[in-house]
């Protein structure tokens, strides 16, 4: 049995402890292997120059090299490290299998306008079409409609063209439950909810230490570093 590809987004200068956090949520819940792979810009230098100058984290655009990081095969996922997980990303890999033949399976959150313009860091919370649709992917690496999405193309494509799937029809993007990619702060959470992004700022942040579901982030923070003492 092959692991499931989980690519996490990792910004070792705003927010590592993020990624470690979710990582272990992904793991305490999963009920197969998973291969998490951190998206660190460092590891990337020698196929992607990171040419954009608008993003407020450092995985903004590289979350789109995941087919070509998978040499354009299987099925893989794409997970913002702002994230905990409360299901079993497994579950993510078979719902998106019944949506056919997706190019990508995503949350589409309905259109909505942020309750705060400024998130973590004086980062820019910009209002765009089909806001944070990128912020859970599920990849079909091998379908055609992915295979433009090379480094160089990556590189040259703006924004918005990313974000917004412009490289795909419609019809080739996936509905995932919006169980799978509830927005604390933004949206009421629900308890049957899988996956619960912060995406105004995790709790690690002062700014939002007392954020809604702040101490279920850190519960998971605690588990993530807990350790056994030697006997």
């Amino acid at each position: 049995m092959r692991p499931l590809p989980v690519y996490l987004g990792y910004d070792g200068d705003a927010e590592p402890v993020a990624y470690h956090v979710c990582a272990d949520s992904i793991i305490r819940n999963a009920s197969g292997p998973v291969a998490i792979i951190p998206l660190a810009l460092n590891t990337l230098r020698a196929v992607y120059a990171e040419r954009h100058t608008d993003g407020s984290n450092a995985f903004i655009y590289s979350r789109f090299l995941v087919p070509f990081l998978q040499d354009f095969e299987g099925t893989a996922i794409f997970m913002d490290g702002d994230m905990i997980v409360r299901g079993d990303v497994h579950e993510l890999a078979y719902l998106h299998r019944r949506n056919g033949n997706a190019a990508v399976s995503v949350v589409k959150h309905e259109p909505y306008e942020t309750k705060q313009p400024v998130k973590y860091l004086g980062a820019r919370n910009a209002n765009y079409p089909r806001k944070n649709w990128s912020s859970v992917i599920v990849w079909e690496c091998f379908h055609p409609s992915n295979r433009s999405l090379t480094p160089q193309n990556v590189e040259q494509m703006t924004g918005a063209q990313l974000h917004r799937f412009t490289w795909l029809r419609d019809e080739e993007i996936g509905a995932l439950p919006e169980a799978w990619n509830r927005l604390v702060t933004e949206q009421e959470v629900r308890p049957d909810d899988k996956l619960l992004h912060y995406t105004l700022g995790t709790p690690c942040f002062s700014d939002y230490k007392r954020c809604p579901h702040a101490e279920e982030w850190r519960e998971a923070a605690r588990l993530a570093m807990s350790h056994k003492e030697p006997a």
